[in-house]
């Protein structure tokens, strides 16, 4: 697909609360910084998102938009998304702030095509329901937690993040509780450490969370200790998925042998056109996928909706915990998150947020 060079783009931040604080092993964020991308062409429009980074040199969602601006400015040269793709890399351009742009022009393609974006990629409509993160709590916070999210929201899985900075003993007494506090909603239960285990506490929690019945584990060691996944994945009781360590689809045949499979985020991949190559190469590679979210609204949610049913695992929930949600064309149906199968990814901006941008 070819884009002219008469796109207009305009860029709306937003600093967005959360209902529900979500901490993890590098720390708790109760706010998300997001920036909208709006890109106008012969009367249609595509939108995009963009959410901030932990680990980014920009501290805002002001921040994000100068210098998206600065970079639209300056880089005209590409008429593709994979062009884009090409030169974001060669730049080193921060991967959340090029998902947005990715995903605005994704949308815009669909619509001057006619068709919902899973229609123009060849996908089906995913069938798989999203998982429902809870963070690390204090044990009697995740007494209440449980109940009130299972009642507010109807899934039938929860991935629980553990690593926590206060030990293993402490993963094992919050994980117990989600366990007892989810028994009658029977839910099927996964587990992310976001890198917060050595090796030696990653081969204890992994025997101990598969007597429990969890399905696989998700980054149990941090990026930097990749070298020792090899160790790890023998006699392994548990899949192993990675998400910090795989930002890229060249980045899994050096992993690939040492792994079961991927979680691919918008945010961390550079949006659609890099997430297409990251399912393309797991597939080579025959491991699993997964697709998750980094306090997205629902912009970017029914953007990774249009891409997941060509995914195995489904973890795209983070719009139902913002509050508000400044956008709509996302819901939860039989556990499914689903976007709306109109032209484009099926997901815009609430009115009452157009007047600012």
């Amino acid at each position: 697909m070819k884009f002219s060079k008469e796109l207009e783009f305009d860029f709306l931040p937003l600093r967005i609360k959360k209902k529900i604080p979500l901490q993890i092993s590098r720390g708790i964020r109760p706010n998300s910084e997001n920036l909208f991308v709006r890109v106008k062409d012969n009367g249609l429009t595509g939108w995009g998102e963009c959410v901030l980074g932990e680990n980014s040199d920009l501290k805002s969602a002001k921040q994000m938009k100068i210098s998206l601006l600065d970079f639209v400015l300056k880089y005209t040269s590409w008429n593709t998304t994979e062009e884009l793709n090409n030169i974001c890399k060669e730049e080193y351009f921060p991967s959340f702030l090029h998902a947005g742009l990715d995903v605005a022009l994704w949308d815009l393609w669909a619509k001057r095509s006619g068709l919902p974006l899973n229609q123009l990629l060849g996908l089906p409509i995913s069938t798989k329901a999203t998982s429902l993160t809870i963070g690390i709590n204090p044990l009697k916070r995740i007494k209440e937690l449980i109940p009130e999210l299972l009642n507010r929201l109807k899934v039938d899985c929860l991935k629980v993040k553990l690593g926590s900075p206060n030990g293993i003993e402490f993963d094992q007494e919050l994980f117990s509780s989600v366990v007892e506090a989810s028994k009658p909603y029977s839910v099927k239960l996964r587990v992310d450490a976001n890198g917060g285990w050595n090796v030696i506490e990653a081969k204890k929690m992994m025997l101990w969370l598969h007597k429990l019945g969890v399905e696989f584990v998700e980054q149990p060691l941090s990026p930097e200790h990749d070298d020792y996944l090899k160790e790890l994945y023998v006699n392994r009781p548990l899949p192993i998925f990675l998400d910090e360590s795989v930002d890229f689809a060249s980045q899994i045949p050096t992993l690939a042998n040492y792994i079961d499979g991927v979680n691919i985020k918008l945010m961390k991949c550079g949006g659609i056109t890099e997430a297409l190559k990251i399912l393309s190469v797991a597939k080579d590679y025959k491991l699993k996928t997964m697709i998750g979210c980094m306090s997205e609204s629902s912009i970017s949610i029914a953007a990774g909706a249009s891409i997941s049913g060509g995914i195995d695992f489904i973890d795209l929930d983070s719009c139902y915990n913002l509050d508000p949600d400044p956008a709509y064309g996302v819901d939860l149906v039989g556990g499914i998150t689903t976007n709306r199968q109109i032209p484009g990814h099926g997901a815009n901006l609430k009115k009452e947020y157009l007047v600012t941008i």
